[in-house]
Parts: C-alpha cells; sequence; structure tokens
C-alpha cells in the first residue's frame, strides 16, 4: 500500500462494525503492571474495554484482527505538544510564515501534525500554547470526527510576562507588532494573571500552561531566568484550579520552577535546570515533571540557521537532559511522558522513548509514563491510561517486545481510538 494510500484511508476509521472486537498478540501491557502477560488478548465491544489479559472471554460472534508477534497497550499519551505547528530545517522560513500564513492555512497544516500524531500511537495529547484558537478548533475537529487525530486537551494562549518567553512579540523592533495583552496571555502583576486565565477558560481551554521562566527558542531572555512572581504564580495557579483546569509552567531555570511548585503547580515541564532540592520539593508535593528530552534540537537549531544566541541555548538545555533525568529518578519524582513535537516532528515521539531508555528509565517505566501516568496528571485516569473492563476502548500495537527494544515504538502497526480502528496491518 502506498503512503498517499494509507493517508487517505486514515480519513475515516477503518472498522464500522456491531460485533464485539477481539485484539491478540504475543504481548500486552495494560499500563500499569511491572510486566507484559502473554499472549495478549483485549475484548472491545463500542467504544469500551470488556476485558483484558489471558484469561479474557472471547465472545463467539467476535471479529477478530491477530497481529502475531507484536505487544498490546494502552493508547499512548503526549502530555506536551504543539499540534498547531513544526519547525523545519530554515529558521527565517518559519518565521516568514507565522506572519504570511492564514489562520486557515495553518489549521489544515494542524490537521496533518494530528493524523501523524495519531498514526504513531498517540490517542491522547496535552497541547500547550498555540495561537489564534486553532487548538480549539482542532479539538473540536476531532472530537466531532471531522479530522482523524488525537483526543486534545488545550491550552489556548499560553500565559507570559511582558517580554517573556510567551510574549509573541518579545525579540522584535518596538512598533512592529501590537503590543499585547491579557488577550494574548501577556500579564503584568496577580490580578491580569487571574484575568488572564479566566479570559483563557472563557474561550474554552482545558489546562492552563504558564511560562515561568525563559526558553530555549525565544529571542530576548536567559533560558533559565525566572520571569514571574511568586505572587503572579499563586493567582494563576488558584485561579486555574478554582475554574477546575490543571496548570503547568515551562520552567527551565531552578527558581521559576520553584516558584511554580510553591504555588501547587501540577506539572513542570522541561526542568532542565532544576537544582535538587527543587526536584526534592516536587517528590515531597508530588508535582509531576514531563522532562521532554527533545532529542534534534540542538543539530536541528544548527542547522536551520537559528540566530546563534538561540543555538546557544539549545546547546546548553540539550546537554544537562540526561543528568536531569537521573537525578529524578534518583529522588524519585514522577516523571509524565511529553516531547515537545513541533521542535522534532510530529510522530516521532518514539525517538525520545529511546533517548529514556539509554539514559536510565527502564522500558516498562517509559510506557506507564506515556500511559496510567500520564492519564492520572491530565485528569483522564477515570476512562484513559489502562486496560482493563470499563475504560475507554484506546488500544495500540507495535511489532515485537518494546521492553527488550525500545526502537519497536516507532513500529505501530494497530490504533484503535474510542473503539474505532485507525489504523491496522
Amino acid at each position: 500500500m502506498t503512503r498517499r494510500l494509507a493517508a487517505l484511508l486514515l480519513l475515516v476509521p477503518l472498522s464500522a462494525s456491531a460485533r464485539p472486537l477481539v485484539l491478540k498478540a504475543a504481548h500486552l501491557y495494560d499500563g500499569r503492571a511491572d510486566s507484559l502477560s502473554s499472549p495478549g488478548l483485549v475484548i472491545l465491544d463500542g467504544d469500551r474495554v470488556v476485558g483484558a489479559g489471558p484469561r479474557a472471554t472471547v465472545p463467539a460472534d467476535a471479529d477478530v484482527i491477530d497481529l502475531g508477534d507484536a505487544t498490546l497497550m494502552p493508547g499512548l499519551m503526549d502530555a506536551h505538544s504543539h499540534l498547531t505547528f513544526e519547525f523545519s530545517e530554515d529558521w527565517k522560513q518559519d518565521e516568514l510564515d507565522a506572519f504570511k500564513k492564514t489562520i486557515a492555512e495553518q489549521a489544515l497544516d494542524a490537521s496533518v501534525h494530528a493524523r501523524h500524531t495519531l498514526e504513531a500511537g498517540f490517542t491522547t495529547v496535552r497541547d500547550l500554547g498555540a495561537s489564534d484558537f486553532i487548538d480549539i478548533g482542532l479539538r473540536n475537529a476531532i472530537r466531532a470526527g471531522k479530522v482523524p487525530g488525537p483526543r486534545m486537551l488545550v491550552a489556548g494562549k499560553a500565559l507570559s510576562a511582558r517580554g517573556g518567553h510567551c510574549d509573541p512579540t518579545a525579540g522584535y523592533r518596538a512598533g512592529l507588532l501590537r503590543e499585547p495583552d491579557t488577550t494574548e496571555g501577556v500579564l503584568a502583576g496577580a490580578d491580569e494573571g487571574r484575568n488572564a486565565v479566566r479570559w483563557n477558560a472563557k474561550h474554552g481551554v482545558d489546562v492552563i500552561k504558564v511560562c515561568a521562566s525563559g526558553g530555549v527558542l525565544s529571542l530576548a531572555d536567559k533560558v533559565d531566568s525566572a520571569q514571574l512572581t511568586q505572587a503572579e504564580l499563586d493567582a494563576i495557579v488558584d485561579e486555574a484550579h478554582a475554574l477546575g483546569r490543571k496548570a503547568a509552567a515551562h520552567a527551565h531555570g531552578a527558581e521559576a520552577a520553584k516558584r511554580a511548585v510553591r504555588a501547587g503547580i501540577d506539572s513542570i515541564e522541561h526542568g532542565t535546570f532544576l537544582e535538587d532540592d527543587v526536584l526534592q520539593l516536587m517528590q515531597k508535593k508530588g508535582t509531576a515533571l514531563v522532562v521532554t528530552p527533545v532529542v534534534c534540537m540542538a543539530a536541528k537549531l544548527k542547522r536551520s540557521g537559528a540566530p546563534e544566541a538561540v543555538v546557544q541555548k539549545g546547546a546548553a538545555a540539550s546537554a544537562k537532559q540526561a543528568d536531569l533525568m537521573a537525578r529524578a529518578l534518583k529522588f524519585g519524582v514522577t516523571i509524565a511522558f511529553g516531547t515537545d513535537a513541533a521542535v522534532c516532528p510530529h510522530g516521532a515521539q518514539w525517538e525520545q522513548m529511546v533517548y529514556m531508555a539509554a539514559h536510565g528509565m527502564k522500558p516498562l517505566a517509559i510506557l506507564k509514563s506515556a500511559t496510567s501516568v500520564d492519564a492520572r496528571l491530565l485528569g483522564v485516569d477515570d476512562r484513559l491510561g489502562t486496560l482493563e473492563p470499563g475504560r475507554t476502548a484506546d488500544v495500540i500495537a507495535v511489532r515485537g517486545d518494546p521492553t527488550q527494544d525500545m526502537s519497536r515504538m516507532k513500529d505501530v502497526v494497530l490504533v484503535v481510538k474510542d473503539g474505532k480502528v485507525f489504523k491496522r496491518p
């Protein structure tokens, strides 16, 4: 089958049978256990799991997909993604496209990124920051079955200090662009922080994203600089929780992360330069760390012609990722799986799983981080993240046994979301 035909087939689910569906494979990972079970067996009825594990009862009238030497597991989750864009190998062209592409074209590009993500086995993502409500529109279109893609929890406009990492005008000539306000996520003071949260919630976001520190790709700050006060972060997190939303903090630097954790943030994103005392505080308070080991970043930035300051920040951040993971594991911090996909191509998340395995994280712990751990962080663990009766029918399969070779995660041969088969052999 050609790639073009395969892509066309993914425009609609491949299965519409009203009969129960039986999935068979050599192995099964249920999202929670500390080992695989064999043989792998999952029974689906409509959009629900009705049986899982070797002892599950196979209905007589079921359709059967026998995958042979493969491993069944829950649909994967990416707790840090940006489906509405993707960086290329040309920094200047990306900058130009951001100004010249219509919102409609950007939305169509986003639908392609969503399909690639679903094809890679990710049936749920947390999308942490987008412009022009493209993430909200994409989420709604996927939910309505208009385009294929993962289930999305979206953040809308990321919140930022003026001139901070998520200020869309930072680094550009004064007066060139309209100076942003809370409707663009840019705030000054605790009251404006609360207002920015309320504005995002008003327009339908699922989660609040705040940029507590500088970043690699921003042009006007140091990567680890603390950019919001304790009072501002306290107000933002308090308001998010009051409105029933979780909150995630982009924080490369230790001081920024410490303020966010004190404020009660649900997760620290990146955490590149965290010190031991911050990791210990996170473990004590149950704050998750989304490590985003962006394995392509440093080399890609250099090839793309990015400004030298950005290239240097990327290299410095990449050099610290392995050390961060080792210390987070040492202190027992909850590590949730997130990739910052957009910096690297959508659909290539498996590469970061390989990196994590190579730097001390056990394969089953990686799979758990991308299933039940992420489900708990995203607040969907009542229905997703594990394979057990009553759960939503999100199931994938990869060739072979990924616990023996994490690169197997690139060989996704089956994707079922909400009981609908979107990809099969």
